[in-house]
């Protein structure tokens, strides 16, 4: 006999979890299954917070390091070191910390946590099986969320053993910090990882395929990365792939070759780690999701701008899905904005559509990038009329008492009805400052509207968007 419930919700990371208290909320009777043994899925554990605090980290070892420009002094004139253990023993505190929260948000919801791998049997059922547990256990609900997320993917030819070759699953967890790293891929994942270690003390090149860093990220924002990390030391290459990887007297060897095929020349790079960050893929291996008849592209789970799937009764949100009209950006606080639509739909309600052009994008490298809405060139191949303005933060008084004046605001603007299409930040504090302009786009903002507002001074914003506009 099975468990009856009006919700299950597969998976705990930040769709699935806040879109079983917002149904909970709405009076449904919910219950969350989870394979790991914590709740808060790849965000909470191994992805942005844990990167986040590293990257915290990194930042005051470096303001560490520039003490003596602070006028800061350290006894016997020692300078300041690194010290892993301490660090990952802070950063699993605050994961730890959040984690409970998240458990007594669940209790408190009264959502029922179901451990164990979920496998969507047809019927409404969900068949949940426990390493600990011969017998399978059988939830049945009314409707059913798919929010299982995604993994890290490798590279075909390249072997993850977990120790030289490694994905940033196991780069959170370094006990020390390796000599020399390789990075293969400079998206968001890649170049965070860069900055990280870089900073910590590792020699790093970044290998991408693509002409530039950040592709995803307006142009002028991936010129301003390249040339702050060469500042820094850290190698870029890009229009470059790897041809092959080995294990060499306890290194990594990897041989390079022109991703444009414009040499065939291949040269080879030694390091004592490489760090495969090529993306995520889906997390769909024994879901059950063909054996019920979802659709499904490349291991995405197809849904409707609703977030429904091909089978009555069962939605999906998150990393493991895909629209098929645009790439479907993998980011946890999208991920969280799904789960409340698809939560409240499923309870009777009425919901709007989210705009997939007004959810910002956060890199936490060093220098930071936010963005949000129409890069330059999305927005010509769209045919708006475009204008733009840029402001760069050496210009700025309040960046210049942080000590961190490099970079610029790019404001995207339609020329003819003045409306801003796309707002694009590198510099200090690039990830917080991106809200306001999130908030300017949600609100239809002209050009004319963002320079007239008041903002306080000295602060970063103040000038930098107003200027830039």
């Amino acid at each position: 006999m099975s468990e009856a419930y009006d919700l299950i919700v597969i998976g705990s990371g930040m769709g699935g979890y806040v879109a079983a208290i917002r149904a909970a909320q709405l009076g449904l009777n919910v219950a969350v299954v989870e394979r790991q043994s914590v709740l808060g899925g790849t965000c909470l554990n191994w992805g942005c917070i844990p990167t986040k605090a590293l990257l915290e980290h990194a930042h005051a070892f470096k303001v560490a390091q520039q003490a003596s420009e602070w006028g800061i002094t350290f006894s016997g004139g020692s300078s300041p070191s690194i010290d892993m253990a301490r660090v990952h023993e802070r950063k699993d505190k605050i994961v730890q910390g959040l984690t409970k929260g998240v458990e007594f948000l669940m209790k408190k919801n009264k959502i029922t946590r179901v451990q164990g791998s979920a496998r969507l049997v047809g019927g409404g059922q969900v068949e949940v099986r426990d390493s600990g547990h011969s017998e399978a256990r059988v939830l049945s609900a009314t409707e059913i969320l798919v929010a299982t997320g995604s993994v890290p993917r490798s590279v075909p030819g390249i072997a993850v053993d977990g120790t030289r070759i490694i994905t940033s699953n196991e780069a959170i967890h370094l006990p020390s910090v390796p000599a020399s790293m390789a990075i293969l891929g400079a998206g968001a994942v890649g170049v965070e990882f860069a900055s990280m270690f870089a900073q910590f003390g590792s020699q790093v090149t970044l290998i991408e395929m693509q002409p530039r860093l950040v592709p995803n990220e307006d142009a002028a924002v991936s010129t301003e990365l390249d040339r702050a990390f060469r500042k820094r030391g850290i190698g870029v290459r890009t229009a470059t792939q790897v041809a092959s990887v080995g294990i060499v007297n306890g290194g990594v060897s990897i041989v390079l070759r022109d991703a444009l095929g414009k040499s065939d020349t291949t040269d080879t790079l030694v390091v004592e780690t490489l760090l495969v960050a090529t993306g995520r893929g889906p997390n769909t291996d024994g879901l059950g999701a063909g054996d019920v008849g979802l659709a499904m592209d490349r291991g995405f789970v197809i849904v409707d701008e609703s977030y429904r799937t091909s089978v009555d009764g069962i939605s999906a949100i998150a990393d493991v899905i895909t629209t098929g009209a645009r790439p479907h950006p993998q980011l946890a606080h999208l991920a969280a904005a799904e789960g409340v639509l698809a939560a409240e739909r499923i309870a009777g309600k009425d919901i709007p559509l989210l705009n997939y052009d007004h959810v910002p994008a956060c890199t936490y490298c060093e220098p930071e990038i936010g963005s949000v809405g129409l890069s330059e060139k999305a927005a010509l191949e769209r045919g708006f009329n475009v204008k733009i303005g840029t402001f760069p933060f050496s210009a700025l008084g309040r960046a210049k008492i942080a000590g961190e004046a490099q970079g610029f605001v790019k404001i995207v603007a339609e020329a003819e009805y003045d409306q801003v299409l796309g707002v694009h930040i590198i510099g200090p504090r690039a990830t917080e400052l991106i809200a306001a302009a999130t908030t300017a786009l949600q609100l239809e903002s002209t050009v004319e509207e963002i320079v007239r507002t008041i903002h306080a001074h000295p602060t970063i914003i103040r000038t930098s968007l107003t200027s830039s506009a």
